[in-house]
């Protein structure tokens, strides 16, 4: 079977589906089942090459899935994260590109500390994103990633042995209770926590259906874990040490509020790459 026709008619079929970008979607998707890139399949398309019976079965399988809106993700079971791999599945959050950006307030704060060992916590890990990149990019730094879902946690210790970055620790506890030995010794915390109000409901199926309420919903108003990430980051952090905390485009607002009444200074908001707001840092 010829890959150009495979890939038109997957791209086809996802568009239909209402899946965005389907034309990449099938070509990772083929891609995966060839075990190449996505620029290997772009070049396999322009040789004209073809696909075998089992691989023309195996990517009509993974289209007729991702048509039906699973995350491609958990398809393929890998993420890609700045210049990480990571495993995914169901029961962790898959990790989302406008992170990368939130991540680079924290390296960046990490990278100016004058120590020779500064230490940064993630709370609320998941998938290890933040933490493995911290870990891997700050490679002079201790990093820690706490998690609390026992499904999340498994692709956590998965992603932290993986990567192999000795100075990464992944940590499985309440993240209001976390590493007590730690309390005034941290230079950096970091949280992307759950933080949508219970009652709205995300517009993606991929998010809606496939993301782990866990890690979506953060109570009525999706701030109760921020509310816990603060208080839990003023004990672990030394004076001057910087809080980064991802967040919705509309809640920068009840988020500096907050962060002012719990005694946080320097309180400043970031856009991501689209403009809106994604981050808020904070000084102790």
């Amino acid at each position: 079977m010829n890959l150009r026709d495979s890939v038109d008619r997957a791209t086809a079929i996802l568009e239909s589906a209402g899946v965005p970008g389907a034309r990449v979607d099938a070509e990772l998707l083929v891609g995966h089942v060839l075990g190449i890139s996505r620029g290997g399949v772009q070049a396999r398309v322009i040789t004209e090459a073809a696909l075998g019976p089992d691989e023309a079965i195996a990517f009509a399988e993974f289209v007729e899935r991702r048509a039906a809106r699973e995350p491609l993700q958990h398809i393929t079971g890998v993420a890609y994260f700045r210049s990480l791999e990571l495993a995914v599945g169901p029961g962790v959050f898959v990790p989302r590109p406008e992170t990368e950006v939130v991540v680079q307030y924290a390296i960046d704060a990490l990278r100016s500390v004058a120590s020779a060992e500064p230490v940064a916590v993630d709370l609320g890990t998941g998938s290890g994103a933040i933490a493995l990149a911290m870990a891997t990019e700050v490679p002079h730094a201790r990093v820690f990633g706490v998690e609390v879902s026992p499904k999340a946690y498994v692709w956590t210790r998965q992603n932290f042995r993986s990567v192999g970055a000795d100075n990464a620790t992944p940590v499985f506890h309440d993240l209001a209770e976390a590493l007590p030995e730690l309390n005034g010794l941290v230079d950096v915390v970091i949280s992307n926590p759950p933080y949508i109000p219970q009652r709205a409901i995300p517009r993606d199926p991929e998010v809606r259906f496939h993301d782990p309420e866990l890690a979506l919903y953060g109570g009525e108003d999706g701030l109760d874990v921020v509310r816990q990430v603060s208080r839990r980051a003023l004990d672990l952090l030394r004076p001057g040490g910087t809080l980064v905390l991802e967040h919705g485009e509309l809640q920068a607002a009840p988020i500096a509020a907050l962060l002012s009444a719990d005694g946080w200074t320097a309180v400043a908001h970031h856009r991501d790459l689209t403009g809106r707001d994604r981050a808020t840092t904070a000084l102790r």
